[in-house]
């Protein structure tokens, strides 16, 4: 059974009219006959205590259209190689896609400036790439060799880059790490926010509710974001929730119901969230309804608790890849040679990282007790053997101290 949010969804959409996209203003360069931007209507925003929210009209430059499509694109890839690599044995312990749910990332990162900061859950492999890391460091992670971002000690769940704290594998913990991080950037100064991603599986935790308070309490700049995917793990959210509108799950935090599918709409909603954040009134809940196409890891079939035509169904009536093409085609933003040119030089790209990823080195013994510490105040590593002491090696420069 399709989670009623989802059925309503894609009861309105048909497979070629994606929505109110078809209502859309394009500005064409006449010499050129391209359109240098165009407009498009979102579906409606939902809001919890807020008198205003984001606009539903939208506008998108050709140059910014294109580093979407790029993203959405490599991410997609991306995962779809992480998923035959665990296949292949070559990926071992825990792996979980984000295929389907890309506009929700993207959607975010083209909002985000520099000293804004992020840190999720378990699906971190696209948002590892977002935030600076090359495909080769992300895959070379997952199969645990020495050109991973974490030096293969990672894996699926735990890569980092500047103002990107992680993935994290502990249900909902991410949470109040995430309202950590923002109440430094305000005690700091610094004029970021941080983002803090968790699924509708992790929304009726009791820690989530606990720093709902503290953040609204002291003001701090944290936009909680749930990423409703409809499922968490194989348990519905309507089987989970008593309460499936999750965005007004903060009762005293404002928050937005968004179209997780539309990486537009996330763009202005996430936008939005910015402002009210940097405007000293605290923090605000985004829900992104969204969908993935995996199971909930690669060991889940995906298809004991949904049906395949469930999950084809949003295949071919939201897909996020596939209506914003649409879009970009639609309104000449680009043209189908130029989507084509982009998409076989992001395939040999991940083509060319797998191969680097299965061929590359696993580290050896010696660097297991490397960069444990950002500073390490002892020469020693305690608690390993009481007869044979690790000792600590820097061989990294720590970010995000």
């Amino acid at each position: 059974m399709i989670p009623n949010c989802f059925r309503t969804a894609g009861a309105q959409i048909s497979r070629r009219n994606f929505g109110n996209w078809n209502k859309v203003i394009s500005f064409f360069n006449k010499k050129n006959n391209y359109a240098t931007e165009a407009s498009f209507e979102t579906k409606p925003f939902r809001l919890h205590k807020l008198d205003s929210g984001p606009s539903n009209h939208v506008t998108v430059t050709k140059n910014d259209a294109l580093e979407i499509y790029k993203h959405l694109h490599t991410i997609r890839r991306l995962e779809t190689s992480a998923g035959n690599l665990y296949k292949e044995k070559i990926v071992r312990g825990f792996c979980h896609l984000y295929s389907g749910q890309e506009a929700c990332a993207v959607g975010m990162k083209a909002a985000m400036r520099p000293q804004d900061a992020v840190i999720t859950a378990y699906r971190a492999h696209g948002w590892t790439y977002l935030m600076g890391i090359e495909p080769v460091g992300v895959l070379a992670e997952l199969t645990g060799r020495q050109l991973g971002n974490a030096r293969g000690k990672g894996g699926s769940m735990h890569m980092y880059a500047k103002n990107f704290y992680g993935g994290n594998g502990i249900v909902g913990a991410q949470v109040p790490l995430g309202v950590g991080i923002a109440f430094a950037q305000k005690y700091l100064n610094t004029g970021g926010v941080c983002l803090s991603l968790y699924g509708d599986g992790a929304a009726n935790q009791g820690q989530v509710f606990e720093v709902y308070n503290m953040a609204k309490l002291w003001d701090i700049p944290c936009i909680f974001v749930c990423e409703n995917n409809g499922y968490g793990m194989g348990t519905s959210v309507e089987r989970a929730s008593a309460s499936t509108e999750y965005y007004t799950r903060g009762d005293y935090v404002p928050g937005i119901w968004v179209d997780g599918m539309d990486v537009l709409a996330v763009r202005e909603a996430t936008k939005f969230a910015i402002e009210h954040c940097t405007s000293g009134k605290g923090p605000i809940i985004l829900e992104t309804a969204t969908y993935r196409y995996s199971g909930h890891s690669m060991s889940d079939p995906g298809t004991s608790y949904r049906t395949r035509d469930e999950i084809q169904e949003v295949r071919q009536t939201r897909d996020p890849l596939t209506s914003f093409k649409e879009r970009l085609l639609s309104t000449n933003l680009a043209t189908a040679d130029e989507l084509k040119t982009m998409e076989s030089e992001i395939r040999k790209k991940i083509d060319d990282a797998v191969k680097v990823a299965k061929a590359d080195k696993e580290i050896p013994l010696s660097e297991l007790s490397a960069d444990i510490y950002a500073n390490c105040l002892e020469k020693e590593i305690r608690s390993v053997t009481p007869f044979k002491s690790l000792s600590h090696v820097r061989l990294s420069t720590p970010v995000n101290l």
